[in-house]
């Protein structure tokens, strides 16, 4: 829960939270017997596109309210201080994270780190992620944060299709559970059980295995019965989100680190 963050955009007194992302641990090395991550945070690309800064909510470590946090998305020259996914489809991006800032305001925060909590494609596939699995999609629709404290909405699911992702022949699979505005961004984390689908492996570990994007939606018409002409249409959830695999953060993290290659050289 902790590695999940609202963001929003407005004035400090008055903000609209309207997406969600997550911290995500890249593991660098080991020091002194401990492991070491660079920490990002990783929401859609299009969460950021619009905006020259947006806030960020966290909680303190006691009982005090959630702090709001400007993250700066663009510099003094006018130069993008985070990065997106070089393939336009892809609806993922990254920028980096103080953490020196959080500890230094006592936050409670967590990330997930790439080598223990993250699967992959490559690693989807060899535990067996297959169509009916459980799934938790966990942040903030319709912007509800929580009053006092950041408070992350969780929904379970099942993924729906995944095969054409698994055979790396499509770039996004879809999780049936409904997401509104506000998921965007959020993490995707599969869900141990002991009972499987006849022909599929139970799981006895949750991963983060994706990033939502937005819900496909399905459209009805309103037909007059004096003309029988449509007069309205609606476009209406499906119940279907489109989830990208968390492969994407990784690529997207790896063009940040040729991208600070290129400015010290």
């Amino acid at each position: 829960m902790d590695c999940v963050v609202a963001i929003g955009a407005g004035h400090e007194n008055n903000i609209s939270w309207f997406a969600s992302g997550f911290l995500y641990g890249e593991y660098l090395r080991v020091e002194k017997d401990e492991s070491v991550y660079n920490v990002f945070l990783a929401t859609n690309n299009h969460v950021f596109k619009d905006f020259s800064s947006v806030y960020l909510r966290f909680n303190p470590q006691g009982n005090e309210s959630a702090k709001n946090f400007l993250l700066r998305l663009v510099g003094r020259d006018d130069n993008r201080l985070w990065f997106a996914h070089p393939n336009e489809e892809i609806d993922v991006a990254i920028t980096q994270i103080n953490l020196d800032l959080l500890k230094k305001y006592n936050i409670r925060y967590s990330f997930f780190h790439s080598d223990i909590d993250v699967a992959p494609i490559d690693k989807m596939n060899e535990l067996g992620i297959a169509e009916g699995d459980s799934t938790y999609t966990l942040g903030f629709p319709l912007g509800i944060v929580g009053e006092q404290r950041n408070v992350v909405v969780v929904r379970s699911g099942s993924i729906a299709r995944i095969k054409d992702v698994l055979a790396k022949t499509n770039i996004k699979y879809l999780v049936d559970t409904f997401i509104f505005p506000g998921n965007s961004g959020g993490p995707v984390i599969s869900r141990p059980e002991l009972i499987s689908i006849v022909g599929t492996k139970s799981q006895d570990k949750a991963y983060l295995i994706g990033i939502v994007s937005s819900y496909l939606t399905y459209r009805d018409e309103a037909i007059s019965t004096q003309t029988k002409q449509t007069r309205v249409i609606f476009e209406e959830n499906s119940g279907l989100a489109t989830v990208f695999p968390v492969d994407y953060v990784e690529e997207t993290i790896k063009e940040y680190y040729k991208t600070i290659s290129i400015k010290r050289d």
